[in-house]
């Protein structure tokens, strides 16, 4: 899926942009006698023109060209019926569900909901809470026990009674046993949105009134507000641990990171150390530097706990342990909470997924009752309520046998009769949900409410297409897209993984492309002592081993000597700058701070990779030499048939 998702990314990224047709639609092209339209042709270009690094593409000729080749796998991906295929058309559809959100919001609100999380997610709040349960549709009854309850304890709290106490005693979330209702610090978005409300609305030292929630009755006492943290960069290094547990392998990592700290401490550069012994390969080249982050971004709190407490002044980390390994971190700059702006589309997507979407979808629902004026026929309506019985709230009642009465239409959102017995059916499907409000009739009733906003949703999501020229447009071109990666994936991708003589003639031919440079079988050790290095330097002519060498020259309160070994690549980071590729021991290089002496074990001359050394670099060409030549023999199997004059006035339009 994560392949599809990037394959997708442009397309998506542009699903809302529009732009003024003037071009007027005509047949440009056609494929096996399938029309295609100038309008299509001049929306694509004209969206994707920003995006063409090639000037070459920009080209309207040149584009006509890449435009014929798309829709020829497209015509190929429909005669190989792709189109009809369970996953393609799930995956479609869910597409469609997704970007119909889009359209089933309320701008107004949305935009007050998002400015509004933005204001708290400035801010951190420390609560603890008491929760008496109830059911959202629990009896009155039951709901007023629940809420009598939470009350009085509340009274306990303002008359002085401790509220840790009280929430140990009384709450039924499982956790204040432990942690006496206590929640730590939160933000926006991290709790239901009532309870965040309240939260924040609650001054520091006070308790907040019942508040309801889908859990039930909560009281909130509010001990702490602090400023978000912002985000920070930071630069680490890192030792791995074990992937077994083995003790000895443990003491031999504590003792690197605690080594390559003293050198540290020692004044020596946290960039270079980095680049030599990070076991984090993916920041190690880069002087151990890691993307920002703000608290919750990483899946280690002790490390962003640590990284947020360095200062300008204290800029180093001690080294620290976490589930991953021993690192220690050093401050690049801090970051301040961004811009409204900056995080408008973050927060809308937290919306949408958040309690506050009811708020939304009631405004919807709102809307959609206007636009679509809702007539019942209340003699029907009458009727039909009546057959629903008591035995609903015990998940017995059935639709009944009969239900010829009820065929007729209940109501109408324009076109598309609704009926009664498709109430029935509706009510059916929700007994299920152990509705208990009470009586019948009011449970019915309020069913019914629901059962109108799902149907005008319903119908309203339908007709997108109808409603939204550039919903549709996207939805034209996802379904190519969707059918393009299929085609390609069955074609191209998987061709160049299970071809293997194919792979093979295509190796041969460009063997000369996969080539090792010279490698270099070594043991370095660096220092910052010219003295120490000389004394490395007789060792490994000695053939010690680094590790003794490094028990021989550190000490408990000094690390003067560092070891490093391994097959490296010339030009790779770990070998001293200007050593020669001749084996045995080198001369002593001075590079920045540091003195290198290297013992070259074996010099392993340039020349070509074997297949299977080189086989994913040689796999991703074959790919691209396949699709290079897939077009003309598509060409070969499809009629084409072109209009120079309709182009030519496309030309005139696009360059106005």
């Amino acid at each position: 899926m994560r392949i599809k998702q990037l394959f997708f990314g442009v397309l998506l990224s542009l699903s809302f942009v529009s732009y003024a047709q003037s071009v007027k639609k005509e047949v440009l092209f056609t494929i096996d006698d399938k029309p295609y339209y100038t309008d299509e042709f001049s929306r694509v270009y004209n969206k994707n023109l920003d995006l063409v690094k090639d000037e070459s593409q920009k080209d309207l000729t040149q584009y006509l060209e890449l435009f014929i080749g798309y829709k020829l796998k497209i015509a190929k991906a429909n005669k190989l019926g792709l189109q009809n295929g369970d996953s393609y058309k799930t995956e479609l559809a869910s597409y469609r569900a997704q970007l119909s959100k889009n359209y089933l919001s309320d701008s107004k609100v949305t935009k007050e909901l998002v400015e509004e999380g933005y204001k708290r997610s400035l801010k951190e709040v420390k609560a603890s809470h008491i929760l008496i349960t109830c059911d959202e549709n629990a009896a009155s009854e039951d709901t007023l026990k629940a809420y009598n309850k939470i009350v009085d304890i509340r009274n306990r709290v303002l008359k002085g009674e401790d509220f840790g106490k009280l929430a140990t005693e009384f709450s039924q979330d499982p956790s204040a046993k432990e942690n006496k209702g206590d929640l730590g610090y939160f933000s926006a978005f991290r709790m239901v949105y009532a309870f965040e409300s309240a939260a924040f609305n609650t001054a520091v030292g006070k308790v907040s009134n019942p508040i309801r929630t889908r859990f039930g009755y909560h009281i909130i006492k509010v001990d702490d507000v602090r400023d978000n943290r912002g985000e920070v960069t930071v630069a680490h290094i890192m030792i791995v641990n074990p992937k077994e547990d083995k003790p000895e392998e443990k003491e031999a990592n504590k003792k690197k990171i605690d080594d390559i700290y003293q050198k540290l401490l020692q004044g020596e550069s946290f960039e270079s150390l980095a680049k030599q012994f990070s076991d984090d390969k993916s920041s190690s080249s880069k002087g151990g530097v890691l993307a920002r982050f703000g608290s919750g971004q990483l899946s280690s709190e002790e490390f962003e706990n640590t990284a947020f407490s360095l200062t300008k002044e204290k800029p180093l980390s001690a080294p620290f342990q976490t589930k991953f390994g021993w690192h220690i971190a050093k401050l690049i700059e801090k970051h301040p909470v961004r811009t409204l702006d900056e995080m408008k589309v973050e927060l809308e997507n937290k919306v949408s997924k958040d309690d506050r979407s009811r708020l939304i979808t009631n405004s919807l629902n709102e809307k959609l009752r206007k636009k679509y004026a809702i007539k019942r026929d209340d003699k029907l309506y009458a009727a039909a309520a009546k057959t629903v019985t008591n035995d609903y709230y015990e998940n017995k009642w059935e639709v009944p046998a009969d239900t010829k009465a009820f065929d007729k239409k209940l109501f109408s959102v324009n076109e598309k009769n609704i009926t009664g017995t498709s109430f029935l059916i509706y009510l059916k499907t929700q007994q299920k949900a152990g509705l208990t409000l009470k009586p019948i009739g009011k449970l019915v009733d309020k069913s019914y409410e629901k059962f109108v906003d799902d149907q005008l949703t319903s119908y309203y999501t339908d007709n997108l297409e109808k409603e939204f020229p550039d919903f549709s447009n996207v939805m034209d071109e996802y379904r190519d897209g969707l059918l393009l990666f299929d085609l390609m994936e069955k074609e191209i991708w998987d061709r160049s993984k299970t071809d293997t003589i194919g792979l093979k003639n295509y190796y041969e031919s460009q063997k000369n492309l996969y080539q090792w440079k010279t490698r270099l079988d070594v043991i370095i050790a660096s220092s910052t002592n010219m003295d120490v290095i000389k004394k490395a330097q007789k060792l490994l002519k000695q053939k010690v081993a680094p590790e003794k060498i490094k028990e021989q020259l550190n000490t408990k309160d000094k690390v003067t000597v560092m070891t490093n070994a391994g097959v490296f690549e010339e030009g790779n980071d770990a070998l001293p700058k200007n050593l020669k590729q001749v084996e045995g021991l080198s001369e002593i290089i001075k590079d920045g701070d540091y003195y290198f002496v290297t013992m070259v074990n074996k010099v392993m001359p340039a020349g070509p990779k074997t297949l299977d050394e080189c086989k994913g670099k040689v796999i991703n060409d074959y790919q691209q030499y396949l699709e290079q030549n897939w077009v003309a023999e598509l060409k070969k199997e499809f009629t084409i048939k072109t209009f120079p004059d309709v182009f030519e006035k496309v030309k005139l339009e696009l360059k106005k």
